[in-house]
Parts: C-alpha cells; sequence; structure tokens
C-alpha cells in the first residue's frame, strides 16, 4: 500500500517544497559544506586509478576501496560477478527506521586504458578539476558516498532502505550487470542516478527522458578474384556494401526521433584482390519501442534489392539499453529536485539526451515505481575526451540536492 501511495504523490507532484524561494536548511547545508573538500579528496583518489571496462586490476583496486568506504558509513555490502568484461557489481544496503526504500546507483568504469590516469592524473585548474572518469562518472561516485556522509553526520535514518549499486561495465552495456539493476530496482520506490549533466554548455541539469539505443549490423560476402586479371569473376562485396549502406540512409525517422548512422566500415584485404567480404556497424537511437521492428522489417526489405547479383547480404538488428521515456513519475522528482535547488537560489534544468543510461534499466514501464531520475552527479563536460571536467562550484549544489533528496523521499508525511 505504502509504493502505491508513493506512486501517486510522486505522480501528483505531493513530495515537493513550497513554490516560493525557501532559504536552505541550515544544518544541512552546514553538514554539506564540510563535504566539500573530503568530496574532492575522494574524488582525486578515484580518478587516479585506472578503471576502464574490463580493465580487472584497476576495477578490483577500485571496488576494494568502495566496500571499505561503504562498509564504514554502515553498508551491508556484497559482490556480484559481472560476467562478459568482469568486475564486480557492488550492491550496499543501509538499514532505516522508515518505510521507503530508496536506490543511488552509478558506475565505477570508465572508457579510459591502462596508463590514462598516470599521463593525465586529477588535477584543478581554473574552478574545474580534470582527469580521467572525473566527472563520467566518478564524481557521482563521490557524490553518493559523500550524500551519506552527510545524513550520517546529521543522524538521519528515517528511509527504510537505501541500497547503492556501483556497477563496473557502464561504458559498454552493462552487459553484465542489467539484470541485476533491474531485479533491484523493481522492490524501489524511487532509484536516484549520478551520471554527470548532458546538457550543452555544462548546463545544471537532470535528465527525465534518454533514448534507447540498438546495434546495426550490415554484412556482405562476395566472391575474389584477381583485380587486374579477372576482375569480372569476382563479386565486389564492397561495392555491394556501398550500395546498401545508400539505400539505408534514411532509416531514421525525425518525426519519432529515431536515428540510424553508419559509423564503422570494413572490406577488402588486398589493393588486387576483389573483395569478398565486407561489414559495417551503426548507432541506432529511438524513444518509441516500436521502432526496433518498423526499422529491422524496412531494413530486410531494403535489402533485398541488390545491384551485384550472387552477393550475399545480411542485416542484423541487436538490442542495448532501453529508452527511459517521459513519464510522470520521473516528471514528478524533476520538479521536486528543481524546487529543492531553489532553495540554494540556483536554476536546474530538466534535459532530454540522445544517450542511453542505466536509468533506463532501473525503470518499470508496466509499475508506477520505482520513479527515476538521472543525472544528479556533477556538472561538467568533454566526457569521454582528453578535456573531461567537472566544475566544482557544483560540489556543494549537487550534495545538498541529492541529500534533500533523500530526506524528502523518506518523510512519510510528505503525502498527506
Amino acid at each position: 500500500m505504502k509504493r502505491s501511495m508513493l506512486a501517486m504523490g510522486l505522480a501528483c507532484g505531493m513530495f515537493t517544497v513550497a513554490t516560493v524561494h525557501a532559504a536552505p536548511q541550515q544544518d544541512v547545508y552546514d553538514a554539506v559544506e564540510q563535504q566539500r573538500q573530503p568530496l574532492l579528496d575522494t574524488l582525486e583518489t578515484l580518478v587516479n586509478i585506472d578503471s576502464g571496462t574490463g580493465y580487472v586490476a584497476g576495477l578490483s583496486e577500485v571496488e576494494a576501496l568502495l566496500t571499505e568506504r561503504l562498509e564504514a558509513l554502515g553498508a551491508e555490502v556484497e559482490a556480484h560477478p559481472a560476467e562478459v568484461y568482469g568486475g564486480n557489481t557492488l550492491v550496499g544496503r543501509l538499514q532505516g527506521n522508515g518505510d521507503r526504500n530508496i536506490m543511488l546507483m552509478i558506475h565505477y568504469d570508465t572508457v579510459f586504458g591502462e596508463g590514462t590516469a598516470k599521463d593525465r592524473p586529477f588535477r584543478v585548474e581554473d574552478g574545474r578539476a580534470y582527469g580521467p572518469g572525473v566527472g563520467d562518472a566518478k564524481g557521482g561516485v563521490a557524490v553518493i558516498l559523500h550524500s551519506l556522509e552527510v545524513l550520517k553526520t546529521l543522524g538521519f535514518d528515517d528511509y527504510g532502505q537505501l541500497t547503492v549499486v556501483l556497477n563496473p561495465d557502464e561504458e559498454k552495456g552493462s552487459l553484465g550487470s542489467r539484470d541485476l539493476i533491474q531485479q533491484l530496482s523493481a522492490d524501489q520506490d524511487a532509484v536516484l542516478v549520478f551520471e554527470p549533466t548532458f546538457s550543452e554548455g555544462a548546463t545544471d541539469a537532470v535528465t527525465v527522458v534518454t533514448k534507447g539505443i540498438n546495434y546495426a549490423f550490415l554484412e556482405v560476402k562476395g566472391r575474389a578474384s584477381h583485380a587486374g586479371g579477372a576482375p569480372e569473376q569476382g563479386r565486389n562485396a564492397i561495392m555491394e556494401l556501398s550500395h546498401q549502406l545508400l539505400q539505408l540512409g534514411d532509416l531514421g525517422d525525425p518525426d519519432k526521433e529515431t536515428t540510424l548512422n553508419w559509423t564503422i566500415v570494413e572490406g577488402g584485404s588486398k589493393r588486387n584482390v576483389i573483395p569478398e567480404h565486407a561489414q559495417a556497424e551503426g548507432d541506432m537511437r529511438y524513444v518509441d519501442s516500436s521502432e526496433y521492428e518498423r526499422v529491422l522489417n524496412e531494413a530486410r526489405d531494403i535489402t533485398s534489392n541488390q545491384l551485384i547479383d550472387d552477393t550475399e547480404v545480411k542485416f542484423r538488428l541487436d538490442k542495448g539499453r532501453p529508452p527511459l521515456p517521459a513519464n510522470p513519475q520521473t516528471q514528478a522528482l524533476a520538479e521536486q529536485a528543481q524546487k529543492i535547488y531553489q532553495e540554494l537560489d540556483r536554476e536546474l534544468l530538466a534535459a532530454e539526451i540522445g544517450g542511453g543510461t542505466d536509468a533506463a534499466y532501473a525503470y518499470h514501464a508496466d509499475s508506477p515505481t520505482p520513479a527515476v531520475l538521472e543525472s544528479l552527479g556533477l556538472v561538467g563536460g568533454g566526457y569521454h575526451s582528453d578535456e573531461e571536467y567537472v566544475q566544482l562550484d557544483s560540489v556543494v549544489p549537487r550534495l545538498y540536492l541529492t541529500t534533500r533528496m533523500i530526506m524528502e523521499l523518506s518523510d512519510a508525511e510528505a503525502e498527506d
């Protein structure tokens, strides 16, 4: 009963503070301020450990650090192997005295290879912190840890259970952790996800809609022959692939915000050999879940029109992350976050992004719970590049926001 009442409250926007610009809750703000430098110290430690997806040695080092920190906060911690790429998904649980179940989630892997941290260690310059994964998403890890420190300082435990989920394979699709995320999220009233902001210009925002991701594969088998002596005996797979790519160029649908972009092309073996094999890979982004079937069926019809006889053409569409669609529960959480930000006299935007995140695995379309909100990590930009950064002036607001969100979501009186 409590879960359905919470869902109704979220959908109606009941879990919000007054619409006027109230002052910050001083005890919360003071406790948050005390965590500013410790958070940056934690962030420096995390950034200076290589933890690219699949680099098990570095992932294990980060895992040990995170386990120690969670246990010091009073959490019971479990490690679940994330098969495919390696590493463990950590699940830490803090028991409270209330009724509400809240999950805090982010990944601790990065896109950067071994040695990157040594070449580009954490540094602070002109109001920004730089380093591999500083925003995506080690900043989010630090926000979770230090928000829990704030709650501990305040002696706040009015939640039912706080569940912290930290996975090691998000940057390659969370193939070894997505089932666990879906399972754990089903028992939550709310899920807060700590990717950094993804809006343009490092705008202070949370994310309310993410697109789904599918992966397109196009393969052509032809016949090899000598390019100079007997080209007519060959069947040029690259030419057929090129023909197919041109035909498939309009599979997107702007009205539905569906895109399909071909991003990798490979073919041929030697300059003097008619290529017998060529392939391409593409990236599909979508909001409407029915687009998978449409694109798959249209592509198969289109590829039946071949330029070169006796070639074999295969199209495949693999499912990746689903979308986090527009929904009233997420919108209500965003409005709640915006009103908390007003306590700091700051504006918080609600953004839609083209990238997919683990928030989509936590969302259950057939249930009003959990309510899911994305991008509660630090504000920054340049993700996945040498210039990735976070803004130092976002540390206190983001810690304050997370702490207040947990406190409000735990408040049983909020629905009255």
